[in-house]
């Protein structure tokens, strides 16, 4: 079994056949999928896919891109709909300095919150960050220090460096069809030091298609694709690949009850 634990299906680009991209999921052997909450204003929408569908869960968050529309967002608003059934996660949240399409202070003050119902809730936090890499290590180190969180760095395409900083703090890592891109020789040497135990699999659908699908709007369906190309970077079986993954995701999004 394969486990998607990036999906958007809320997503626009999903309604004219959201439930046959999920029906491909399954004949394509993802046996479970997360899909990922960017503005609480879409929370409600997602949560009922979550709750209609047997291997769907849920996460709730805000994206920083959509940080400036929630600046009063509280932990104990994040907390409360966290205690929701199928809800497994915060976020995603984190730092984007290459979009900036909100205020970097606003971006930081609105992770930190994130940060906290993570700590208050024992869920992971899926996190996100571009071009931020400093940034985002100190905010990382500084709210550990605080008190322990468990960490996802999402969709990992950033430095040796914050990779380092946030294995040390015990974070898992998420491999997407990124790694299936010509020119992404940097992110296949992160993914070849990632901690073993630590790694999991992600398309972040509708984006980032891997090859051969890029171009394309993205699907679980192509998880197989990432899981293929992990083991050709790592040196495992496709059956290694796809037990280390699931039991990595199973074990940090560990309110989904195992099969």
């Amino acid at each position: 079994m394969m486990i998607d634990s990036h999906v958007n299906l809320h997503a626009p680009q999903f309604d004219a056949d959201r439930d046959a991209v999920i029906a491909r999921a399954r004949e394509a052997g993802v046996g479970m999928m997360i899909t990922i909450c960017d503005r609480l204003d879409r929370f409600e929408v997602l949560h009922a896919i979550a709750m209609a569908e047997t291997d769907v869960w849920a996460t709730v968050g805000v994206h920083p891109h959509e940080a400036k529309d929630f600046q009063d967002l509280t932990a104990d608003t994040l907390i409360q709909l966290a205690a929701r059934p199928k809800v497994v996660g915060i976020g995603e949240t984190g730092l984007d300095f290459h979009y900036d399409l909100s205020p970097r202070e606003t971006q930081a003050a609105v992770f930190r919150t994130h940060v906290a119902a993570a700590r208050e809730t024992g869920l992971p936090l899926v996190v996100h960050t571009r071009e931020a890499d400093a940034e985002m290590a100190d905010i990382l180190e500084d709210e550990y220090a605080r008190g322990a969180f468990r960490i996802l760095m999402h969709c990992y395409t950033s430095g040796p460096e914050l990779a380092r900083r946030a294995a040390a703090l015990g974070a898992w890592f998420s491999v997407s069809g990124i790694a299936t891109f010509k020119a992404a020789g940097d992110v296949r040497g992160l993914i070849a030091d990632m901690p073993e135990d630590r790694i999991i699999l992600e398309t972040d659908c509708p984006y980032l298609a891997p090859v051969p699908m890029r171009g394309r709007r993205n699907e679980p369906a192509y998880l197989p694709h990432i899981l293929a190309k992990l083991a050709e970077i790592r040196g495992w079986s496709l059956a290694r690949t796809e037990a280390v993954t699931t039991e990595a995701t199973l074990t940090l999004f560990d309110r989904i009850s195992r099969p």
